[in-house]
């Protein structure tokens, strides 16, 4: 029985990632703040990202699953925390790494390289603010650590924007109260395309990542693409109400000033079989009317 660590893990594709995780017979262990009790089966141990050694003391792992590492900061405490304890390390990275680069292609992998980005763990990163101001930089940060400096395997899972469930970031919702109650929605006067995945699909995808022996950065989406006024008008459809459009400067969660799309070949040549947004996003959208 494997034995895999998931740092977070307590709401959406992370708690899904666990149940799949316990449900395949692994022997899994939580470690969050306990503000939500794990699901049954699975332990949990509660401390903050500051009490990782004190709290796992000389535990050995086969896997960590870290959902919520921001900042080069964090990196290195985990780095220091699980040095000789496990053989692999999983970062849910993200899309944003991408953010400095205006393409016109999906981007590999090799367009953010972590062994050389700079890292500045002397910046305020927990000043209140400033994280949220600089995610993606927090997060290329954060895979640098890992690359150069952790012990054991590393893997970053870059995902697209994700959909579906019991989404906290109401992203979707925000799109499918406003189409339904013909609230005008902010879009530029030219709407870039992003990848999105779902989020179930995204706790497959990390569960396969955990399981696997490749190693370095990998892109997680399904195919397909769409900008903000296409998944409108997927909403419009099913609500029956043509969606509204303001054009100004687009600030809404989708409207993208610039081209938001990472290429997957990576990951299907290492044998992961991704799915087509088109055909979740139906279901997506129908939670997202439920919840709006």
């Amino acid at each position: 029985m494997r034995k895999i660590c998931v740092i977070g893990g307590n709401r959406y594709f992370g708690r899904r990632l666990v149940l799949d995780l316990r449900d395949a017979g692994a022997e899994v262990t939580v470690v969050n703040r306990g503000s939500v009790p794990a699901p049954p089966g699975v332990r949990q141990v509660a401390t903050d990202r500051a009490g990782l050694a004190g709290a796992l003391g000389n535990e050995s792992f086969d896997v960590v699953v870290d959902q919520v590492c921001y900042t080069p900061v964090q990196a290195a405490a985990a780095v220091a925390a699980f040095r000789g304890h496990i053989a692999r390390y999983v970062l849910t990275s993200t899309i944003e790494v991408y953010d400095e680069h205006d393409a016109d292609a999906p981007l590999p992998e090799s367009a953010v390289d972590p062994l050389r980005q700079l890292t500045r763990p002397e910046l305020p990163w927990a000043t209140p603010g400033y994280l949220e101001a600089h995610y993606a930089e927090g997060k290329r940060q954060a895979e640098a650590v890992f690359a150069t400096t952790a012990p054991f395997a590393f893997v970053a899972v870059r995902a697209g924007h994700v959909l579906g469930g019991a989404d906290f970031t109401g992203r979707l919702r925000y799109y499918a109260d406003a189409v339904r109650h013909r609230r005008p929605v902010p879009v530029r006067s030219r709407n870039h395309r992003s990848s999105f995945i779902h989020h179930a699909e995204l706790a497959r995808f990390l569960r396969w990542a955990a399981e696997a022996t490749f190693t370095g950065p990998v892109n997680a989406r399904s195919h397909g693409e769409f900008d903000v006024t296409e998944l409108c008008d997927r909403i419009g459809a099913q609500t029956g109400a043509p969606p509204i459009f303001e054009v100004g400067e687009g600030e809404s969660p989708f409207a993208f000033a610039r081209y938001y799309g990472m290429a997957n070949d990576r990951a299907e040549a290492l044998g992961f079989s991704f799915s087509h947004t088109g055909d979740w996003l139906p279901a997506a959208i129908g939670e997202a009317l439920e919840a709006a």
